[in-house]
């Protein structure tokens, strides 16, 4: 008679547990406690981080604000000077991706390096190029590519993040580590390399942009314009 008692009340408990999903009991002292992680902790956890072909800005969507202009930022240096003339040179390893840094439209671009050592003319050192006028007035140069993206053209709409080509060494960067040439000047005429190539120090403005906060060369770049007028 007891065995059939304490047989009815195992088949109660078992009966009272499968009434009460999510309500399990506590394991017992000393066994192990449970792996995985309870349903309601999935939406406290991060959202995964993008894998699309733009990057994030300031305001933290593509095409919005501006962008570091090489990625991964992680795998750059570049320093505060420039030989000749204001400019930044990001070195990075070969291929990487070069992004626009503002939302602009394409004025140049070179798909052909004709540079020559022998003659060494300025408007050719640049190789594979491309230059963008932001919708903040400024002109972004890059140059040594060593691939451009299908769809860049003068022209074109571009939005920041988006990819325009690849880091490489062409043009007068041959004989030099892979990097981008990075230029700011006033959106003059295309041809006018000498002005194209940069008149402002970009590296105040990268070091923005590579820690996510947002800053705008167009105001020195209009300083520099009202004093040079170069066009």
């Amino acid at each position: 008679m007891t065995w059939r008692v304490g047989l009815l009340g195992l088949v109660a408990l078992v009966a009272s547990a499968c009434a009460s999903p999510g309500r399990a009991s506590p394991p017992a002292a000393g066994q192990p406690q449970p792996t995985s992680a309870p349903a309601t902790t999935l939406a406290a956890s991060p959202a995964p981080t993008t894998t699309t072909m733009t990057t994030t800005t300031t305001a933290g969507r593509a095409g919005t604000g501006y962008v570091f202009p090489v990625r991964p930022s992680s795998e750059v240096s570049y320093g505060r000077t420039h030989h000749d003339y204001p400019a930044t040179d990001i070195f990075a390893p070969c291929g990487s991706q070069v992004l626009a840094p503002v939302t602009g439209t394409v004025q140049e671009v070179s798909r052909i390096d004709r540079w020559d050592p022998a003659s060494d003319l300025g408007a050719r050192r640049g190789g594979l190029s491309v230059s963008i006028v932001g919708r903040d007035g400024v002109r972004y140069y890059g140059s040594h590519l060593s691939f451009i993206a299908a769809g860049i053209a003068p022209g074109a709409v571009v939005r920041a993040g988006q990819v325009i080509g690849k880091v490489g060494r062409t043009g007068s960067a041959r004989a030099t580590a892979c990097h981008l040439h990075f230029g700011l000047s006033p959106a003059c005429g295309p041809g006018d390399w000498a002005v194209r190539r940069g008149v402002v120090y970009p590296w105040p403005y990268l070091d923005a942009w590579r820690r996510g906060s947002s800053s705008s060369p167009a105001a020195a770049v209009a300083r520099w314009r009202a004093v040079h007028h170069p066009c």
